[in-house]
């Protein structure tokens, strides 16, 4: 097969994936953004060749291999189906699908589909867990008892350019995007290092508003969510969706039945490696902390992408899966038990923490429970309101002099 002829679909956060496509020797054949400042910006990084479209009914019918889904973040099941439908293979970034009848749609059309279907998530491939998952997977540390992952991301409320980025309007799905929901980035990592899939979810919140006039339109007066999973090795995780109570960054710790194995927080990718003393290997220390090298064929090339190389190591699995017909790790099954988890972790935060069993979607009995749930606390790009709450206290809403001071500052007003 020659170079992957690949479309990409929302510019956003599409654009900074054009690197690692052309790194990997695939072909942008066409391009599809609303957005006309954001697809100029784009336009300049690609060959003159490249098609263009501004609706996603002409650019499905561009011809090429596959499609990279980068719209927004809880809608990108229905473009999915789409693509699988029509034999297109699909990169989806970020969140597979935004409810719980999505996901049994988005199963079902990947089950008929001779297209490959791939989770874009890119946090398992950082070196630290890469490390982490070679070092689990060797078996030293026995099996996985319990593990972390956190994806921690405060904002500054006077970095104005951030701001605007990120909420470029009032009704932007961040405004309203509960913790639990943006996940992958604490969980996923922990599946990929250990194997282990969850079963069982409950979650708290840590409730804390943004006070005074600053600008944050955000209709989500949480700052976390705390989410615990039981999981079908009888392992229990401790995860994050995006977290914003403390310093920024993210960590994972793996606790198994001879040590751990972690990230170091601040250290910027370090490892620490412990075995209890009665139960280091021949050969190993007891305690060890370095900071890992790649190893791997593409080392330079990875270490000038995005995301600690997250970015190029999702493009050339995608690419290779397609190219050789091998299955995913990251598949539609994998996929849906991340949004699974996501989506009811909330319902269990917004019920003090009542358990959720997390469907297998291999299963057409656990399909059928959900094919209706149509369950949504995120405005949907047509205007369609939420359904759902979307905060632990149903009542939050910011003031109306953060919500004025915010329009200023998207408008390019900043405060007058």
């Amino acid at each position: 097969m020659g170079n992957i002829r690949i479309g990409v679909f929302g510019l956003g956060r599409g654009a900074s994936y054009f690197s690692s496509i052309l790194m990997n020797n695939g072909e942008i054949v066409a391009v599809c953004e609303k957005n006309e400042e954001t697809l100029q910006e784009a336009l300049k990084k690609l060959d003159s060749s490249v098609a263009v479209y501004r609706d996603f009914d002409s650019f499905i019918e561009h011809d090429m291999d596959a499609v990279f889904l980068a719209n927004y973040f809880h809608e990108h099941a229905p473009y999915a189906i789409r693509c699988l439908e029509k034999g297109i293979h699909v990169l989806s970034e970020c969140t597979s699908n935004g409810t719980m009848a999505e996901g049994v749609a988005l199963v079902r059309a990947a089950e008929k589909s001779k297209a490959i279907y791939m989770l874009a998530e890119n946090y398992p491939f950082m070196l630290f867990n890469q490390e982490m998952r070679r070092i689990y997977r060797g078996g030293t540390l026995g099996k996985v008892l319990f593990a972390e992952g956190e994806y921690n991301h405060p904002v500054d409320p006077e970095n104005h350019e951030e701001c605007r980025a990120l909420r470029p309007f009032l009704n932007h799905w961040r405004n309203y995007l509960p913790r639990t929901y943006y996940i992958t980035h604490s969980l996923a990592p922990l599946m990929h290092i250990t194997g282990a899939t969850p079963k069982r979810v409950t979650a708290m919140p840590v409730y804390l508003p943004t006070y005074g006039d600053g600008l944050f339109g955000a209709f989500v007066g949480d700052r976390a969510a705390i989410i615990t999973c039981l999981n079908d090795d009888d392992s229990v995780f401790r995860v994050t969706g995006c977290a914003a109570f403390g310093a920024h960054g993210n960590s994972y710790r793996i606790c198994a039945e001879n040590g751990q194995v972690e990230n170091v927080r601040g250290t910027d990718g370090k490892i620490m490696l412990r075995y209890n003393a009665w139960q280091v290997p021949e050969g190993a220390q007891e305690v060890s902390f370095y900071m890992p090298d790649w190893q791997d064929k593409d080392a330079e090339l990875i270490k000038r992408t995005g995301h600690g190389g997250g970015d190029f190591f999702v493009m050339r699995e995608f690419f290779d899966c397609i190219q050789t017909g091998r299955k995913p790790d990251f598949d539609v099954y994998f996929a849906t038990t991340n949004a699974s988890v996501a989506i009811l972790s909330h319902r269990s935060l917004m019920e003090k923490g009542v358990p959720y069993d997390i469907p297998d979607f291999h299963k057409e009995e656990d399909r059928i429970k959900y094919e209706n749930d149509t369950l949504l606390p995120i405005p949907k790009s047509d205007g369609t309101p939420p359904n759902q709450p979307y905060c632990s206290n149903p009542d939050y809403r910011p003031t109306e002099k953060q919500k004025e001071n915010y329009m200023k500052l998207v408008n390019g007003r900043i405060y007058e």
